[in-house]
């Protein structure tokens, strides 16, 4: 079955909503005006809302008319990233420093067209729990919403996540079994050195120099210290020190991200960032303090849930636009936490139309989600409930 009509005619009133929190975005755990735009909604469609939950979350309940049967847990985030948008559109950011550069404004939004159509259908045993998670970029929203009880006080015999890909055509999914997203670490390098006059620098220990040859030997680490079939991925992304011309500082500091798919692959990578780093500083006569921090854990999914994903993905867009076989890829997400505590299943689907329409990057500041997915995902999200919990 393709798009139920009625999802279809909430096309126009999901794209205003969608519009609405682009226009206004929220960094992570401050999402406050979503949510209580989210809470409101579902409070007027009939559904139970229980929020503070990982601070800024909430879950809806919604029972079908089916009598009893099992339950799932639908998510979507809400939270926006720190950076300035490049757009010219009337609806781009209102907020300085903000911006929905990652469609999680179409993600609540397709949640919430799902939360109307079920809530009018009803066509369902058991219970529903959409879940709208807070700060998922980078702050561990989902583990702070579990933390919180999610899964204690709202049980979930699976739990169900997608995220738009402007790199697929529009409606296309990408339903993979096991390991789909790779683990996602941050790490600090502290290198201390002794300052001086740019002039003299033999009086000094120029942490500058030090750190080009620590950042020189991290690139070694996936050619010469991991098994080339394990993967990962070491990028050094910032590089601070010095405040005039003239001055060798005392300090410089490098940050960067770590993606890795196998645990034995992760400890190899931390270990290998600090010998390096440590060694490296200690033959130039500084110091190398490491810190390195394990954010989010590979996105696995369960094989089961997977399939039964994807056959619900086949109902809403054809078995065509399926992808149902495919390579990992090195990106984050933090619906892992979800999938180490229930079963489940993360799904792409693609946004992208002839004419570069929905294709500009993620995490781009001239990106915007395509609205003509929001009937897509909500009908995915729909039908995976109907299918799941049918009615007996």
């Amino acid at each position: 079955m393709p798009i139920p009509n009625r999802i279809a005619d909430f096309l126009p009133e999901m794209t205003a909503w969608r519009r609405d929190f682009h226009t206004h975005p929220e960094l992570g755990f401050e999402e406050r005006r979503t949510s209580d735009i989210v809470a409101e909604k579902l409070a007027g469609w009939g559904i139970e809302v229980h929020r503070g939950l990982g601070r800024t979350g909430l879950v809806g309940v919604l029972k079908g008319n089916g009598g009893e049967g099992g339950s799932i847990g639908l998510r979507a985030d809400m939270d926006a990233l720190p950076m300035p948008e490049a757009n010219g559109f009337e609806y781009r950011s209102q907020n300085p420093g903000a911006m929905h550069a990652c469609g999680h404004d179409g993600h609540t939004a397709m949640l919430l067209g799902a939360a109307k159509y079920l809530a009018e259908t009803r066509n369902f045993a058991g219970t529903v729990h959409f879940i709208f998670q807070p700060a998922e970029e980078g702050l561990a929203g989902a583990k702070a919403m579990i933390e919180d009880g999610l899964f204690d006080r709202f049980p979930c015999d699976a739990v169900y996540g997608i995220h738009n890909d402007p790199h697929m055509p529009l409606g296309t999914f990408r339903a993979l079994p096991g390991v789909i997203l790779a683990a996602s670490d941050t790490v600090e390098i502290v290198i201390r050195g002794k300052g001086g006059h740019g002039a003299l620098p033999h009086l000094s220990v120029d942490p500058l120099l030090v750190g080009v040859h620590v950042v020189s030997g991290l690139q070694s680490i996936v050619s010469r210290r991991t098994d080339p079939l394990g993967s990962a991925v070491v990028s050094i992304t910032q590089f601070h020190a010095g405040s005039a011309d003239n001055v060798i500082p005392d300090e410089a500091v490098l940050r960067g991200t770590v993606r890795t798919l196998l645990p034995e692959v992760r400890d190899a990578v931390e270990q290998a960032i600090s010998d390096i780093a440590t060694i490296t500083a200690r033959a130039h006569g500084a110091e190398a303090v490491v810190r390195y921090h394990r954010r989010y854990p590979p996105t696995i999914n369960h094989a089961a849930e997977a399939t039964r994903a994807a056959d619900a993905a086949a109902e809403i867009s054809g078995e065509a636009k399926v992808i149902r076989e495919g390579l990992p890829i090195m990106g984050g997400e933090d619906f892992s936490f979800m999938l180490e505590k229930r079963p489940g299943a993360f799904l792409f689907v693609g946004q992208a139309e002839a004419g570069g329409k929905g294709s500009n990057p993620v995490h781009h500041p001239t990106y915007d989600f395509n609205d003509n997915l929001l009937p897509v995902g909500a009908g995915f999200f729909a039908r995976v409930v109907e299918r799941e919990l049918a009615r007996k």
